[in-house]
C-alpha cells in the first residue's frame, strides 16, 4: 500500500508489539501525536511514530487519515500540553487529554486537525517551571507502566521523554536508545535536569533517570519516585539497597 499518514485521535492510544489486543505494550500515543501508516489488518494498523520512529500496533479505531499537507500544517508549530487533563469539544463530544499530548502553540481560539475543529474548554496552564527535574515531579507516585507515557502509568524511560518534550528536546523511546545522547558528565558535576543510565548483569542499558544535581534522582521503578544517587546507583530511600547499578551521567 501507499504510505499514507494520520493522527491519534483518543486521549491514549496503547501501541503493542503484535496486531491483537492481548499483545505487550510497547509504548503509547498520547492525543494529537502523528503516524505513519505502514499496513492495515482487519481492525489493526500497523505504524510508525513521527515524533520517535518507534513501531507497532494500533487499533484502527484510535485515529484519523491525514494527507500529506495536512500533516505539515499540523507539524508546524506544536506545543506540548501542560495541564494533568484538560477537556477538549471535539467533533463527537467532549473528550479529556493528558499531560504531553500534542497541541498547537496558539490554541485559545480553537484549531483543526485536517478537518476535524477543536476547542479547549478549559483555560490554558503555562509551563509552571523552567526546572526538568522539578516538571518531573509533577509524575510523582504515577504508577509504573511497562510502555506507559502519561500521568495515568509511565516507565522510566516514557518519563524521561515526555518531561524533556516540554523544553523541546526530542529523546528517543528507550533508554538504550537515550544513552547514546548528551554530553557525559562527571559524577562531581552533576547539575539539576542530568540524566543518569543504569544497566543490569549483562551490562544493557535498562534505566533511567532525572538528577536534581543535590544527590537525588526521580524516576519510575512501581511509582515514579525520589531516591538517592551516589557513585554505584540508585539507593532505595526506605530500604537503603542498592537497587540500580550507574553507568553513565549525560546533559542533554
Amino acid at each position: 500500500m501507499s504510505l499514507k499518514f494520520g493522527y491519534c485521535k483518543v486521549s491514549i492510544s496503547p501501541v503493542r508489539s503484535e496486531n491483537k489486543d492481548q499483545a505487550e505494550i510497547v509504548t503509547q500515543l498520547l492525543f494529537g501525536e502523528i503516524i505513519q501508516i505502514e499496513e492495515i489488518l482487519g481492525s489493526w494498523c500497523k505504524i510508525i511514530t513521527f515524533s520517535d520512529s518507534y513501531s507497532g500496533w494500533i487499533d484502527i479505531k484510535h485515529f484519523l487519515p491525514l494527507t500529506q499537507k495536512e500533516l505539515n500544517r499540523w507539524q508546524d508549530g506544536l506545543s506540548i500540553e501542560n495541564s494533568i487533563f484538560r477537556t477538549l469539544e471535539t467533533p463527537w463530544g467532549n473528550q479529556r487529554i493528558v499531560k504531553g499530548s500534542f497541541i498547537p502553540y496558539m490554541n485559545d481560539k480553537g484549531f483543526n486537525i485536517g478537518n476535524d475543529f477543536f476547542q479547549f474548554i478549559e483555560p490554558e496552564i503555562k509551563l509552571s517551571t523552567d526546572s526538568v527535574y522539578e516538571l518531573a515531579t509533577e509524575y510523582l507516585n504515577t504508577p509504573y507502566l511497562w510502555g506507559g507515557k502519561s500521568p495515568f502509568g509511565i516507565d522510566c524511560s516514557g518519563l524521561t521523554q515526555t518531561v524533556f518534550r516540554f523544553f523541546e528536546k526530542n529523546l528517543p523511546r528507550d533508554a538504550s536508545q537515550q544513552v547514546d545522547h548528551g554530553l557525559e558528565i562527571d559524577f562531581e558535576d552533576i547539575l539539576s535536569g542530568d540524566i543518569a543510565f543504569f544497566h543490569n548483569k549483562e551490562g544493557k542499558i535498562i534505566h533511567v533517570g532525572v538528577l536534581n544535581g543535590e544527590g537525588l534522582i526521580i524516576h519510575a521503578s512501581g511509582c515514579v519516585r525520589i531516591d538517592s544517587i551516589t557513585k554505584e546507583g540508585v539507593i532505595h530511600s526506605e530500604s537503603g539497597y542498592l537497587t540500580h547499578s550507574l553507568t553513565v551521567i549525560k546533559r542533554l
